[in-house]
């Protein structure tokens, strides 16, 4: 897997740029909130990316931030979604914009996104509300959280468990006293011991 690119932008024209890398000129697919920020070709640019493969083709999708390509990978695992509609809902609403619409059920905003239509929105809205960060504030947020318990429960995501399961695992642990390994191994016997 190729995590990230660094090199000088040589083309631009949505959605395919084109970054050199050592010599190497790379084809990569990006949203258009990725292109509102891009410098003028012959600047240096470092992109998070993420490939696609399939039978007939190789993929590169780049990203100007690590939050838009974490969006671009929970929308590929939703059921009818590929690279083109996530693209097309990153290049019409932004990160915050998009959790938003999920936690208001506002099927009205993800309609009016390219190639998202209303069977679409509602099974975006049922199947990303769980993999959606508990960043979003609210019951589940992360405001407030020490940075031992912000890795721990990035830890348990890592491990496969879903943001709200990985904040239920961390409730009540004393986040003051306790170092991200401890505060892991504290949760992970919680979920043992039922």
């Amino acid at each position: 897997m190729i995590g990230y690119l660094k090199g000088t932008l040589v083309l631009k024209r949505p959605p395919l740029l084109v970054l050199e890398v050592g010599g190497v000129g790379y084809e990569i697919e990006a949203p258009m909130s990725t292109f509102y920020g891009l410098p003028e070709p012959g600047m240096a640019l470092q992109l998070v990316t993420h490939l696609v493969v399939r039978e007939d083709a190789h993929i590169l999708y780049g990203f100007a931030s690590e939050s838009e390509r974490a969006l671009f990978r929970n929308l590929l695992k939703v059921s009818g979604v590929g690279a083109r509609i996530a693209l097309g809902v990153l290049s019409g609403i932004t990160v915050d914009g998009f959790r938003q619409c999920v936690v208001d059920k506002d099927v009205a905003t993800l309609i009016r996104l390219p190639g998202v239509g209303r069977k679409t929105a509602e099974r975006l809205l049922v199947e990303m509300a769980d993999r959606l960060p508990s960043d979003a504030g609210g019951e589940d947020g992360a405001s407030g959280r020490s940075g031992a318990e912000t890795e721990a429960h990035g830890a348990l995501l890592a491990l496969g468990y879903r943001p709200a399961e990985a904040v239920r695992m961390l409730k009540d642990l004393d986040t003051t006293r306790l170092g991200a390994e401890d505060l892991i191994r504290e949760a992970l016997k919680r979920v043992h011991e039922r």
